[in-house]
């Protein structure tokens, strides 16, 4: 079967319960500024069904599906992804930067000799090839990188690239035949699905993210953040001075030892601004920062400052915001 001669490979994440990933539509978007996207949709068989339909909905030019053990642990996604490497042979592979995501791009480009470009936040081309542009030393620096030779190998940030890819007519769908390497590979038990209780989107890949760090002074005052993402639809945040002082839980850290985010808007309440913490957010577009220290480090990437008691503020954000939607 023949495949465009300028393919991107774009490895999409897919859940337990078979959906795509949301950072598909992102990364597919990248793929298009590139070239032209064509997906992998590894799933065990017949769960793929919901992630093939997302993938075409989000601009695919061709979808290659393959059927892999749910119960081994990355090493079938990896032989899928060989497999569709060496039958398109794309300019690029591009792949989320998830825990999963980062696993299967280190074992692939190991096999196939590739360079690999982590945690990119965003693509491009040049006269050369593909390169990926980052974010360094804990924000301080934009680096580019690109391989000397093959197609590079990079993970994106979650929620970086906001590019959308059109919806092709006569995109296809195709099986993708699959070769099992015989690599070690541990097995999972089976996975039972908890339902979420909360609306909020996950912190990774949100478009808007609502922080806040040791200003808050208590746990319960930690509702402000809440109260104020839940009006803008967005995810909650915090530095690590909020976690330590066990205002909430750590999976909502944002930081260099914590989640790296580039929302469109993200909202610090009360965070000084240590590198540590900028360097898991500064790639955001917007950033608004609301302190009453005018002095703090967090105004220095701020698109828009507030200097002022956050307890005295946020709360007339709020109101402004429930009022614009009456």
């Amino acid at each position: 079967m023949a495949y465009p001669s300028d393919s991107i490979l774009v490895l999409v994440d897919v859940t337990p319960a078979g959906a795509a990933a949301p950072t598909t539509a992102g990364l597919l978007g990248a793929a298009a500024q590139l070239g032209s996207p064509v997906a992998l949709v590894a799933a065990p068989a017949g769960t793929a069904e919901a992630a093939v339909d997302a993938v075409l909905a989000a601009g695919a030019q061709v979808v290659l599906t393959a059927d892999v053990d749910g119960g081994s642990v990355t090493v079938p996604v990896v032989d899928a992804l060989q497999a569709a490497y060496r039958a398109v042979r794309p300019d690029a592979v591009l792949v989320s930067n998830s825990i999963a995501g980062r696993d299967a791009a280190a074992r692939f480009a190991v096999r196939e000799r590739l360079a690999l470009s982590v945690d990119a936040i965003g693509v491009s081309r040049d006269d050369e090839g593909v390169v990926a542009h980052h974010s360094v030393y804990g924000g301080a620096f934009l680096t580019d990188s690109a391989p000397t030779f093959g197609a590079p190998v990079i993970t994106v940030r979650q929620g970086a690239i906001d590019a959308r890819a059109e919806v092709v007519a006569d995109a296809r769908v195709e099986a993708l035949a699959v070769e099992a390497s015989g690599a070690p590979v541990a097995t999972g038990e089976p996975i039972e699905a908890v339902e979420a209780a909360s609306s909020r989107p996950e912190l990774r890949g949100a478009k808007v993210v609502v922080s806040g760090g040791r200003g808050l002074g208590s746990k319960e005052n930690f509702s402000l953040v809440e109260d104020l993402a839940d009006e803008l639809g967005g995810a909650i945040g915090a530095s690590r001075a909020a976690v330590d002082a066990g205002y909430i839980p750590y999976a909502h850290q944002v930081g260099q030892t914590g989640v790296s985010v580039s929302p469109q808007l993200y909202i610090a309440l009360g965070i000084s601004g240590a590198i540590q913490h900028r360097a898991g957010m500064q790639t955001a577009k917007t950033i608004v920062a609301i302190n009453k220290d005018p002095e703090s480090p967090i105004f220095d990437v701020a698109d828009f400052g507030i200097v002022g008691d956050l307890f005295t503020v946020v709360p007339q954000v709020i109101e402004a915001l429930r009022a614009r939607k009456k």
